[in-house]
């Protein structure tokens, strides 16, 4: 496999298909209200200066925008503007998310990361279930549901949205995690028409990237692009990537706007593997012998092409998306594993306000259709190249499904909220060398919301709300490995849980603060074991399971004008705390044993001194007193942990930005994730994967 197979003629094909039926499609009748002004501010656990936002467009709304409207949600949601982690190394999706509530997000190696929302894959031995990701407002993941970080560029964002668990809703999703949406910049909300930056450090790491804009009135564009180099902390785990994205935007008139966005995205990993515990925490730069003899790897090649065009009237707002990912994954792992596959689909959402009874209404209703079709080839592992073929089978996902948001406001400080979602989710498996085997299996479901948001006072909100969710199992889950090697079909059952939580969040002179309580009773949890660390792990469905926890962010201006009377110079303490409590309901296996995976606390803390001349400075602390269970038997944990870092810098007035970035000072031994098996007394225990130890890294951001 060459590097040639980035974009291929299929992709410019769709991509001019697309273009066409949009520009040829005929302006929708309905049109929305402009969104009336936020009452509440939200918190910010960051004081990076933030540089001043273009007024934004109707398909691409400015960060604050963005951030007003998402607080105006009843439930748990959160916001990471990207220049909150300007100053520091942004090499994966926990640079990016760390200082979020609720988002236990753990760094494996390289880009590939644990990430999970209340609880949500936690037994996943790899990539994304539970969880719904989107760039743009546009679903990254396949059609099955499964999906990994890869093409989610740190560098190429504006800035994240996180809406915790049934607080997706407005954008479709209704997991048990909810869904995060990362949005990149175009030439209307970009914080500079040019941006360069430099920067590399520890265990051979270099990163360039840059980015380039302009408005030119009733069109814009935007194109960025990140190249990626490391050597890795541990042996085999080089990585290298070139990741590209950019959009083009065109105003008909005021009211009327359509945005092609395109990405090429291109990973090279190598794998190490897991370790035992004792090498884990020994010897934690080792690579796992069968890593290296299999030059075990995941080589991924991904080309995106999407549109949002957007109509809007007095009545209403229509907003259209459809969307196209063509993905190549050549992946040596037990064997080679060899897919290509589109996922594809149409998305149309309607958002409206109106009076009714002279209370303020506001309506979303929209829809989803989308597919995908993958060619899952397998081979004999011959020191990460391809032997003797050992399977042949096909795997096609269907959707479609349709939800409604409505929020009423019954006084103009107190908002009722209902809404629900329509699915039917079809799965099929061929396997091209036994026919008889061909399986399918179809879920539905209609998952319910409703909620309240209560505002006592300007930037104070509380809310609370009980929603239902379903998760289907992707083809990760379905197709198991079986003794003979080779993958068969696992009819497993859908994943329920009803989730009840309540909190509040608001931001008063020097305080700011966004605290939820949540209690999630699930039955079929779909949970994983690995049986050798070599294989992929299976998924089970469990009986009853209970998720519940505190997602605490808060933030103090603990002295203002430090050196001084009128200074301007502050000092910041920002806390961040998950609490995780997730057990087994009598189970007859398990009883009421901790599900295993994530830890029960995990806690960081910053302190920032910054001055208004560009200077700052952040301590921090990353705290787990009691490493996670690695078994569900409850007999192997790992350790717990605690790591000091420090980042600082100085953003000059001409717009360059230095920085250091120094991470666990201590070169603390400690383990950062694990794969989990059901009783570590019977079976093998290489699933530890160690953190990475004492690195530096500098660089230099300049936007002009």
């Amino acid at each position: 496999m060459t590097r040639t197979q980035n974009i291929g003629t299929g992709a410019i094909a769709l991509a001019t298909l697309l273009m066409m039926t949009t520009a040829l499609s005929p302006a929708m009748a309905q049109t929305a209200t402009p969104p009336s002004p936020a009452s509440d501010k939200p918190i910010t656990l960051d004081t990076l200066t933030i540089n001043a936002q273009a007024a934004g467009s109707l398909t691409a709304p400015t960060a604050e925008q963005a951030r007003e409207d998402l607080n105006r949600t009843p439930g748990s949601v959160g916001f990471v503007d990207s220049e909150s982690y300007k100053g520091r190394n942004a090499g994966n999706l926990r640079d990016v998310l760390q200082d979020t509530p609720g988002v236990f997000v753990q760094s494996r190696y390289g880009q590939e990361v644990r990430l999970s929302v209340r609880g949500s894959g936690l037994a996943r031995g790899y990539h994304l279930r539970g969880l719904e990701v989107l760039q743009d407002g546009i679903p990254v993941n396949l059609a099955d549901g499964s999906g990994d970080f890869y093409q989610i560029d740190p560098l190429g964002l504006r800035y994240t949205e996180v809406f915790r668990g049934g607080n997706g809703l407005a954008y479709g999703s209704s997991t048990l995690g909810g869904a995060i949406n990362f949005v990149t910049p175009t030439a209307r909300t970009a914080v500079a028409p040019n941006i360069l930056r430099l920067e590399g450090g520890s265990y051979g790491t270099a990163r360039a990237s840059g980015q380039v804009s302009r408005d030119l009135g009733d069109a814009d564009f935007l194109i960025s692009g990140t190249v990626t180099h490391a050597d890795g902390f541990r042996q085999h785990s080089r990585q290298q990537g070139e990741l590209i994205n950019g959009n083009v935007g065109y105003r008909f008139n005021p009211d009327v706007e359509t945005r092609f966005y395109v990405g090429a995205y291109i990973v090279d990993q190598q794998l190490p593997g897991a370790l035992s515990l004792g090498d884990a925490l020994h010897n934690p730069t080792k690579a796992a012998p069968s890593a290296v003899a299999g030059n075990q790897s995941r080589m991924t090649w991904t080309e995106r092409v999407a549109n949002r065009t957007t109509v809007h009237l007095d009545g209403g707002q229509v907003d259209v998306d459809t969307w196209a990912i063509h993905k190549k994954l050549f992946h040596p792992i037990f064997q080679v594993i060899d897919q290509d596959g589109w996922t594809y689909g149409v998305a149309p959402r309607y958002s409206t306000s109106f009076t009714v009874g002279g209370m303020r209404d506001d309506l979303i209703v929209g829809a989803r259709a989308f597919a995908g079709n993958t060619t899952a080839l397998q081979f004999v592992n011959v020191a990460g190249s391809r032997g003797a073929q050992t399977a042949n089978t096909r795997q096609d996902a269907r959707n479609v499904e349709a939800y409604a948001e409505n929020r009423l406001f019954l006084t103009p400080t107190v908002a009722l909220m209902t809404g629900a979602k329509v699915l039917r989710n079809e799965r099929e498996f061929t396997d091209k060398w036994n026919p008889r085997r061909d399986s399918s299996q179809t879920y539905a479901g209609v998952n319910p919301k409703i909620g309240v948001l209560w505002e006592p006072r300007a930037n104070v909100q509380v809310f609370a709300d009980v929603t239902r969710s379903q998760d289907m199992p992707d083809f990760g889950d379905l197709t198991q490995t079986q003794a003979n090697g080779r993958p068969g079909f696992v009819p497993l059952q859908a994943q329920h849980a009803w989730t009840a939580e309540i909190g509040t969040r608001g931001d008063v002179g020097r305080f700011g603060w966004d605290v939820t309580a949540y209690r999630s009773m699930l039955r079929g949890e779909m949970l994983q074991f690995t049986t050798n660390p070599d294989i992929p792990a299976a998924t089970f469905n469990a009986g009853r399971t209970l998720h519940q926890g505190i997602e605490f962010g808060a933030r103090a201006d603990v002295v203002r004008d430090v050196s001084g009377p009128g200074a301007g110079d502050k000092l910041v303490l920002g806390q961040v705390w998950t609490f995780n409590d997730f057990t087994f309901r009598n189970d007859r296996q398990y009883g009421n044993n901790t599900i295993a995976g994530a830890p029960e606390h995990v806690l960081r803390t910053t302190l920032t001194y910054s001055r208004p001349d560009g200077f700052y400075v952040t301590p921090t602390v990353d705290w787990v007193p009691t490493g996670a269970w690695a078994d569900q038997a409850n007999t192997l944990r790992a350790p717990g942990y605690t790591l000091l870092g420090l980042q600082t810098g100085v953003e000059l007035p001409n717009g360059v930005l230095l920085f250091v970035d120094a991470r666990n000072l201590t070169n603390k031994h400690y383990v950062s994730d694990i794969s989990t098996v059901t009783d570590a007394r019977k079976a093998g225990t290489q699933i530890f994967y160690p953190g990475e130890g004492r690195s530096v890294y500098a660089g230099v951001r300049a936007t002009f």
